[in-house]
This record gives C-alpha cells, sequence and structure tokens, in this order.
C-alpha cells in the first residue's frame, strides 16, 4: 500500500482569503462572524453568517469559464490555485500527468432558485443562460475545476453533509493507497449566500445572538444555543509518497488513517455510538493509541444536542489521554460542506506554528464539555500528529488522522 502525503494546501475562508491570513486569525482567536442585514430582510430568526468577500475573477479566468462557476466555486479556484502554488504543481506538470479531484459540495442552492424565478417570470426557460446548469449540479465544483485545470484523473463530488469536505480527503486517501491514482486535488466547499441558508433557520438550527455576532458561536459552551452558517472553500494536493519525492515536491504531512461510520438513527439529531466508531475506526487504522493525538479539532458546531454527544463520544476514546480539543468553528462558524477539508488546513497550520488555537467563547462547560480538555485561549504546544472530526446530517461520520512531516 502507498503512503499518501499532502503536498499542497490553499484556503479561502471567513477568517482569512490565505494561509497567512488564517494563521494570524487562528493564533488571535478572531472571529469571522458578522451581522447579515440581508438576512433581516429576509425574516431570517438568526441575521448572522460567516464574511466572505467575493472573489474578483475577471481578467483571470475567461467568460466561459466564469459563467458556470456558482459562488463555492470561485471559492474553491482560490483555495485550489494556492494549493497547486504550495506543491509546486503547475499546468505544465498537470498536462503531462494524470492528476484527479474529489470535492466536497452538497448544494447549490443559488443558481436553482435563480432559474426557477425567473422561468416563473419569462414563462420560458431560453432566458436562463447556457452556464445555469453548470452552477446548479452539486457536481458544480469539481466539474468546473477539472475543465479549467485540464485535469484527466478522477473526477466526481461526495456528497456527505458536512462531513462532505472529509469524507473527499478520506476517499483521496483510499484511491491513492490502493494505487489507483498518483495525485489528487481534494477538499470542500460552501455557499454563504442567504438563499441557500433558509431551510436551516427554519428549523431554528441557527444561533439567535444576533446582537452579538463574534460571541454567538460558542462549541462546548453550556449557553450555546444554536450555529452560524459559514462557508468558503479549501483544498489539499495529496500525492503518493513515490510521486512526491519524484517531482522534488514539498511534504508537509501524511495521512496516516480514515474512520468512518453511519448512525442509523435520527435524520438530523446525532447519537454518540456513531462518532465513537468513526474514531476508533480511525486511531485502528492508523496503527495509533488514543494517547499518540497531540491535538483534536473536534466537529462541534454549537449546537446543544451535537456538542453534548460529541463531548462523550471523545471521552470514551479518549479518557485516558486528555488530548487537548477545541472546535475552530468557535471562529468561522460552521463551513459545512467545506468544514471537513478546512479543520485539516487549519490543524495543519496549527502543527507548523506549533500552537493550539482556541475555542473562543468557551467560559462555561456543561457536565460533559467538563470532562474535556478544551483550549480556550490560545497555547504554545508541539504538534505532530492531530485528528479532525467531521460529522453530518443522515447520521454521517468521518475522522482522518494526519502527522506532519519535518
Amino acid at each position: 500500500m502507498n503512503r499518501v502525503v499532502i503536498t499542497g494546501m490553499g484556503v479561502y475562508s471567513s477568517i482569512g482569503e490565505n494561509l497567512d491570513e488564517v494563521r494570524n486569525s487562528l493564533y488571535m482567536g478572531k472571529s469571522g462572524i458578522i451581522y447579515d442585514p440581508q438576512r433581516e430582510g429576509y425574516g431570517f430568526r438568526s441575521r448572522l453568517s460567516g464574511s466572505l468577500r467575493k472573489p474578483i475573477l475577471k481578467g483571470i479566468l475567461s467568460r466561459r469559464e466564469r459563467v458556470g462557476l456558482p459562488e463555492q466555486g470561485e471559492y474553491a479556484y482560490m483555495a485550489t490555485m494556492e494549493a497547486l502554488r504550495n506543491a509546486g504543481m503547475d499546468q505544465e506538470y498537470i498536462n503531462d500527468n494524470i492528476v484527479g479531484i474529489l470535492y466536497g459540495n452538497d448544494s447549490s442552492a443559488t443558481a436553482v432558485i435563480e432559474a426557477a424565478e425567473l422561468i416563473k417570470k419569462e414563462q420560458s426557460t431560453t432566458c436562463i443562460g447556457s452556464g445555469s446548469i453548470f452552477r446548479s449540479m452539486n457536481s458544480t465544483v469539481s466539474m468546473n475545476l477539472s475543465v479549467i485545470l485540464k485535469l484527466r484523473g478522477i473526477n466526481f463530488t461526495l456528497s456527505g453533509a458536512c462531513a462532505s469536505g472529509s469524507h473527499a480527503i478520506g476517499m483521496s486517501y483510499l484511491l491513492i493507497k490502493q494505487g489507483l491514482q498518483d495525485a489528487i486535488i481534494c477538499g470542500g466547499a460552501q455557499e454563504v449566500n442567504p438563499l441557500s441558508m433558509g431551510s436551516f433557520d427554519a428549523l431554528s438550527a441557527f444561533s439567535a445572538r444576533n446582537d452579538e455576532p463574534g460571541r454567538a458561536s460558542r462549541p462546548f459552551d453550556r449557553d450555546r444555543d444554536g450555529l452560524i452558517p459559514s462557508g468558503g472553500a479549501a483544498s489539499l494536493v495529496l500525492e503518493s509518497f513515490a510521486s512526491a519525492k519524484k517531482r522534488g515536491a514539498p511534504i508537509i504531512a501524511e495521512i496516516l488513517g480514515y474512520g468512518f461510520s453511519s448512525n442509523g438513527e435520527h435524520i438530523s439529531v446525532p447519537n454518540v455510538e456513531g462518532p465513537v466508531r468513526s474514531l476508533e475506526m480511525a486511531l485502528e487504522q492508523a496503527g495509533l493509541q488514543a494517547g499518540d493525538i497531540d491535538y483534536l479539532n473536534a466537529h462541534a458546531t454549537s449546537t446543544p444536542v451535537g456538542d453534548a454527544n460529541e463531548a462523550q463520544a471523545i471521552y470514551k476514546v479518549f479518557r485516558q489521554g486528555r488530548v487537548p480539543v477545541s472546535s475552530t468553528k468557535s471562529m468561522t462558524g460552521h463551513e459545512m460542506w467545506m468544514g471537513g477539508a478546512s479543520e485539516i488546513v487549519y490543524s495543519m497550520i496549527m502543527a507548523q506554528n506549533s500552537f493550539i488555537a482556541p475555542n473562543i467563547n468557551f467560559e462555561n462547560p456543561d457536565e460533559y464539555s467538563a470532562k474535556l480538555n478544551i483550549v480556550s485561549k490560545t497555547k504554545e504546544a508541539k504538534i505532530e500528529t492531530f485528528l479532525s472530526n467531521s460529522f453530518g446530517f443522515g447520521g454521517t461520520n468521518s475522522s482522518l488522522i494526519v502527522r506532519k512531516l519535518p
């Protein structure tokens, strides 16, 4: 079996539009959450959102390339180009070698809604435009990037709710490990527009702390009242160790384990047993014990039930090790389909810079989080091996273990 390494990463998020900006925000514990007046106009209960600037791609991509890119596809393009630069993988290399793409994405709401409104208004489908279908499909990111970058390897989208980005990395890892691909671009992307969030707001899943955006996302805190929707994109370049060595690529980390499971119970309420199986599978596959993990980036989204159940799962698996835990969602909000990929990037940034980013707004533990070693202030720490959890609607769970390489 091949060793699978990370040679490049890139990010475009609410706490920074590149790796350097994100590193600074993580270290400072800076929130990327804002009050969005547009959501008030729509009648949302929660008016909070991650803050993202729309990339300007005119002059970078052709009109034909831009017309089919949705919001999250633009973020994904920015993150992917940063990842490729850092991996030293240029277009000439891509043209001469088989490189694939597996991306996590589980919605593309704006294009669908806008097309439907146009059809109703004009009583005709001809007004939609040629790019609409390419923006509206769940596979929009992998579809567009594969064409823009002229990729000739594996090419599809992973839709696993809020574990989509993590599963995309996990599946890329398995394909490379088995020798079916040498290199894959993988990651996750999430649209941030209000149109994509109405149904979540209807479930009362979001925080209603509209008067204090930066304090609203409170993973593991006793007084949490819901998540904050956010998004962007994060990309990784994964390669076999042999491929990376052959081309002299910068090898920054190795993926050691990928655990996954399904809760098999309620469609939106998580349980404890499913995450435990995912965690234990990742550790077993990596050949590690719980005490070998230096840091755990929790899925914890700031929902009452979800955080409590994850805390119980972490305690059950890591009760001997007292592993340091934080949820970067306290700063970014819940990046949904992107989160499983971005949190690998965030954790890798911490490992490279020897600190643990804080779980901000953690002021009062509940009965379950009180048993965990939750890092609430930035902590200088040596991180060699870390684990990242991602869980989603439908009871899908993913856990990834990564080791930093010198």
